[in-house]
């Protein structure tokens, strides 16, 4: 018989939009009003669905309106998207999405997410470029001898590194700019290919999923629900660093298993065509050379400048992707390659990631389908309204579970924050609970299904590796059921504590 193969990951965000189509004939269209700060006009605009109403920016508004957050965030900017106001949610007709709108909504999807899709794109044209100078294959080469016997020291600080980068600043997306660099070093040290993938992807998700300090979950959640950042932060900081550490043990004892018995790898079938896709250490033969190691640095100070970038000066995709563009000239112009055989390494090294960018922006035209559909609000409400009757260790972790499941929904963890936070936070109040538990529920939810959710990152992750979906939930789930466990230990006990 033959072997039925696992749908490839575009496929499955396709299918994906079918049902979410599908749901909007299913799922009542709803809409909350929700409430936005003019700067301009130091006003509040009120967006319901028979029209905009303007009234003055006050503290007292914001009362009346059952809006918990102080005035000052939102002149401070602190909170700049339009937020959902509490008991207005109301059906509105129906928007059903037709065919024409599931056929158009991967064109607007890429659309709207062009600044990432640039981003991998201009990735990928600045690896051609490195691979044509051979520095690549040369800086791995002198890496790997350096590791050589303490190979198992790289999954601990690469996982650790970007964790850090997870709960600082949100590293996710830019994660993509990583794969290119780190997966042939972790070829060469004798891993294959899904330990590179496990040590960027879970290191940045467990990172964000206790998010310290990042403003795009923590923070802007904090401010939504009308409370400091701050507070419950020691509570943060300790299960990021006990996380942190179930995600290393975890990879750790996979690569050495892997080590010892290449059949046990989840990917064992695909080792060999990843191994002559990226150039293994065997195949290595430049040295590095002072000229190469100009290119290489330059190559690493791209990314040091991104980070600084993105976590110190608000930078966003147009600014990374420019970042990457000026490395490619400067090390093309330091190589001395020819104008042409620039353009052609840069074309094919984009071509290369065209297929992540185009999962990209398929998997934004399914939360476009939602958006025109307007059941994710209707999806709001109900979430909020079974939470009556239960007790609060019942309460805390049905929190959990419910932005799990909103995640597929809404995978931004920006838009989560602002759209639920005036919704969910005032819950917390009538168990008796600090609000900082509404956040850690969003937190720690978004973040645990960000391990296998589909219209998130991961399929674009694991597309740089060339690797089914199928085999990755192999890899990961018992981690996901660990973490699971963990993260309702450690919501049990904020009830107590």
């Amino acid at each position: 018989m033959k072997k039925i193969k696992f749908p490839t990951a575009q496929t499955i965000l396709i299918i994906i939009a079918a049902l979410t189509m599908l749901l909007t004939w299913i799922i009542p269209a709803g809409k909350y009003d929700t409430l936005t700060y003019n700067k301009e006009n130091d006003s509040f605009i009120i967006t319901t669905p028979e029209g905009t109403e303007t009234i003055a920016a006050t503290q007292e508004n914001l009362e009346q309106r059952n809006i918990k957050i102080s005035i000052a965030k939102f002149k401070n900017e602190d909170i700049r998207k339009p937020i959902n106001i509490p008991d207005t949610y109301k059906k509105i007709d129906a928007k059903p999405q037709t065919i024409v709108d599931f056929i158009e909504s991967p064109i607007k999807g890429i659309i709207k997410a062009a600044d990432i899709i640039f981003l991998v794109l201009f990735i990928g044209g600045l690896v051609g470029i490195m691979n044509t100078t051979g520095a690549f294959n040369a800086g791995i080469n002198w890496l790997a001898l350096k590791l050589k016997g303490k190979e198992y020291l790289l999954i601990i600080f690469v996982t650790l590194l970007i964790a850090l980068g997870g709960t600082t600043f949100g590293l996710a997306e830019e994660t993509i700019a990583f794969y290119p660099i780190l997966i042939p070093v972790f070829l060469a040290a004798r891993y294959d290919a899904m330990v590179a993938l496990a040590s960027i992807y879970l290191g940045s998700s467990i990172g964000t999923m206790f998010s310290t300090v990042n403003p795009f979950s923590t923070i802007i959640a904090s401010n939504a629900a009308g409370i400091n950042w701050t507070t419950g932060i020691e509570g943060r900081i300790i299960a990021l660093i006990l996380g942190t550490l179930i995600c290393i043990i975890y990879i750790i004892w996979y690569a050495n298993k892997v080590k010892k018995d290449p059949s046990k790898s989840v990917i064992f079938e695909e080792n060999q065509v990843i191994l002559e896709h990226y150039q293994s250490l065997e195949q290595t033969i430049l040295q590095l050379n002072a000229k190469l190691k100009l290119i290489v640095f330059i190559f690493i100070m791209a990314f040091v400048v991104m980070i600084y970038g993105v976590s110190q000066l608000g930078w966003w995709f147009v600014e990374m992707s420019s970042v990457f563009l000026v490395a490619a000239v400067l090390i093309g112009f330091i190589a001395r390659i020819k104008e042409s055989e620039f353009v052609n390494s840069f074309i094919n090294g984009a071509a290369e990631l065209l297929g992540v960018a185009l999962i990209i922006g398929i998997a934004r035209g399914v939360s476009v389908i939602m958006e025109e559909g307007f059941i994710s609000d209707t999806l709001l409400y109900h979430a909020s309204q079974f939470t009556s009757g239960m007790n609060e260790i019942v309460f805390v972790n049905s929190m959990l579970i419910t932005y799990g499941g909103l995640s597929f929904f809404i995978p931004s963890s920006s838009g989560m924050a602002v759209l639920t936070m005036p919704i969910m936070a005032p819950l917390a109040d009538s168990f008796g609970l600090g609000r900082e538990v509404i956040v850690n529920a969003y937190q720690y939810g978004m973040g645990l299904f960000a391990f296998i959710n589909p219209t998130g990152l991961i399929l674009a992750s694991l597309a740089m590796i060339n690797v089914g979906y199928n085999k990755w939930l192999k890899f990961v789930m018992p981690l996901v059921f660990l973490l699971l466990l963990y993260t309702i230990l450690i919501l049990t006990l904020s009830v107590y504590l």
